[in-house]
C-alpha cells in the first residue's frame, strides 16, 4: 500500500477521534438529568438530629429507658424503637416527610397506645400533634415536640391540652443522650 494512502487513512481516523470526542460531551449535556432519589431532599433530613442510640433520662436524672432512632426504607422513614428502664413499655414509631409537605409519626406500644401526629419544623424544633378522643369522650391535643440541644442532647417533650390550649400537663419529659 503506497505511503499516501497509509498517511490519508491515519489523517481521517485522526480526525474522526477528534470529531466523536467534541461530539461525545455535547450530547452528554443535551441528556436529561437523571431522575432525584426520593426522599433526598433538605426536608427529608430535618428531623435527622434525632437519629442515633439513646439513652433518656428525666428532668431529675432518673433513666426512663433507651431508644434507638435509625434511618430505613432508602433515607424516606426513620424508625423509633423504645424500651422503658425497666422493660415493661416497648413501643416504635415510624416517621415520615410526606408528599404534603408535613411530617407524620405514627407510634403504636405494647399498651395498645396509637398516635398518628402530624407537623413540623418550628422554629427549629419538630412539633407534631394529634387530637384525640379520650375515653371520657373529652377531646385532647397531645402535642410531642423533640429540640436539638447545644450539648448535641435532645430533649423531647409531650404534653397535653383539653381547654383550648389554654393549660397544659405534661406526659414525658425526656432528656436524650447518646450512647
Amino acid at each position: 500500500m503506497p505511503m499516501t494512502t497509509l498517511v490519508r487513512r491515519a489523517t481521517t481516523t485522526i480526525a474522526l477521534g477528534a470529531l466523536l470526542a467534541v461530539a461525545t460531551p455535547a450530547r452528554a449535556q443535551d441528556a436529561p438529568p437523571p431522575p432525584q432519589r426520593p426522599c433526598s431532599g433538605p426536608e427529608h433530613r430535618q428531623f435527622d438530629f434525632w437519629v442515633g442510640d439513646w439513652e433518656v433520662t428525666q428532668p431529675d436524672g432518673t433513666v426512663a429507658g433507651a431508644n434507638r432512632i435509625e434511618v430505613i426504607l432508602g433515607g424516606c422513614v426513620l424508625q423509633e424503637s423504645w424500651r422503658s428502664a425497666n422493660g415493661k413499655s416497648v413501643g416504635h414509631s415510624f416517621n415520615l416527610y410526606s408528599r404534603d409537605g408535613k411530617w407524620h409519626q405514627t407510634w403504636v406500644d405494647n399498651g395498645g397506645l396509637l398516635l398518628e401526629l402530624v407537623g413540623g419544623l418550628e422554629d427549629g424544633r419538630m412539633v407534631m400533634s394529634q387530637e384525640r378522643t379520650g375515653p371520657d369522650s373529652q377531646k385532647a391535643l397531645h402535642e410531642i415536640s423533640w429540640t436539638k440541644l447545644e450539648t448535641g442532647q435532645v430533649k423531647q417533650h409531650w404534653r397535653i391540652t383539653t381547654d383550648d390550649r389554654q393549660t397544659w400537663k405534661d406526659v414525658f419529659v425526656g432528656i436524650y443522650t447518646r450512647k
